[in-house]
């Protein structure tokens, strides 16, 4: 049996093989449309510029979005979710879950995390050994943490996440538009090779092939990019579509959305300029995420525990409560509206701590 490390480098070798075909047919559909229907067949020179200069501008920004989206490395935690080396040992040596979930809750009792698992437990990541920050899960694939990880995508090689979602949105938009444009300036010398009002070169086979091959392309990766645009709206990743993230009142598949224009400001940034450039612009550190949720402070959570019994089990499962302030940032600033239960203003001014009411667009 070959050595687990020779096995682990032909997976990394054969992980290539669907970008390596991509990077052929698109190598091969640059060379078809250029020299076989630019130069050899089209006679129009006025319309051979026009062909080539809008085919280039869309060809390197689909080359140029997909190169950032496989070379981009997927965001990982920061060191302040790991455990520390005491709380690692005490995790390691309790046998027990309730012990051990005893010791994450305490060591996640400052982090900035909203979501829990289904069961209310701290979620942990035992093979990375730390605490997972919202939206973040683990690939198998990479072998690591991904923040908003949203899937593993053999096509580019790489888990697509909050470093490289919008460049993996703009490579479905711009090889849609490479696909559109050139199936639809192909077609009328598709159809004219078809009917034979063009005589039988060599370029018939490219051009024939090159259209059957952009309308197949562009059909398939239309329902992949309105899926994708579907979750940027909602502000949902795949995964959570399917699992829906928990948090203290339960699952909520919209626990994230702050309204459609916000939730696309989350993901393309603030500068409109750059939206559509495959650099970076997200709002945001990936670990942790505005939320329309409503925050409350731990004494008032005791509190309302008494008052409603039938919820005291879920009231009493403690996990990190995270400040208002902590989850404030640009997409927040102008819209956040304090109402406070208490009838005197003056309460709040001398520091008494009240229900918190986060108001967003929804």
């Amino acid at each position: 049996m070959a050595p687990s490390h020779v096995l682990k480098c032909c997976q990394k070798v054969l992980a290539w093989v669907p970008v390596a075909f991509i990077a052929l047919v698109v190598a091969w559909s640059y060379y078809a449309y250029v020299v076989e229907l630019c130069v050899f067949t089209i006679s129009s020179t006025a319309e051979k510029v026009v062909y080539l200069v809008v085919f280039h501008l869309s060809f390197v920004m689909f080359v140029w979005s997909y190169g950032k989206t496989i070379f981009t490395s997927p965001a990982t935690p920061s060191n302040e979710f790991c455990l520390s080396k005491a709380d690692k040992e005490q995790y390691e040596k309790e046998e027990r879950p309730e012990s051990q979930q005893e010791i994450l809750r305490r060591a996640a009792k400052d982090l900035p995390i909203y979501t829990t698992t289904a069961s209310r437990a701290i979620r942990y990541c035992d093979r990375c050994q730390l605490i997972k920050p919202d939206r973040c899960h683990h690939c198998s694939a990479c072998d690591i943490c991904v923040l908003k990880m949203d899937h593993h995508c053999p096509w580019v090689n790489n888990c697509v996440g909050f470093s490289n979602y919008k460049f993996f949105l703009l490579f479905l938009m711009y090889s849609l538009l490479y696909c559109l444009f050139v199936a639809a300036t192909v077609l009328q010398y598709f159809i004219k090779f078809w009917t034979n009002e063009l005589p039988d070169t060599h370029a018939k086979f490219h051009v024939l092939f090159l259209f059957f091959v952009a309308a197949m392309f562009f059909i398939s990766i239309l329902s992949l990019f309105s899926y994708h645009c579907w979750l940027v709206g909602k502000n949902r990743s795949t995964i959570e579509t399917f699992r829906a993230p928990t948090f203290r009142n339960g699952p909520d598949k919209n626990g994230f959305s702050l309204g459609c224009s916000k939730n696309l400001r989350e993901v393309f940034g603030d500068e409109k300029k750059y939206w559509l450039l495959p650099i970076f612009t997200s709002l945001g550190d990936g670990c942790t995420f505005p939320t329309r949720l409503v925050i409350m402070d731990p004494e008032q959570l005791a509190v309302s525990s008494q008052n409603e019994p039938a919820k005291s089990s879920v009231a009493n499962q403690s996990f990190p409560t995270r400040p208002l302030s902590e989850s404030q940032n640009r997409l927040l600033a102008g819209d956040c509206q304090w109402v406070e239960t208490g009838p005197e203003e003056e309460n709040v001014k001398s520091g008494a701590k009240k229900h918190i009411i986060v108001s967003l667009e929804s």
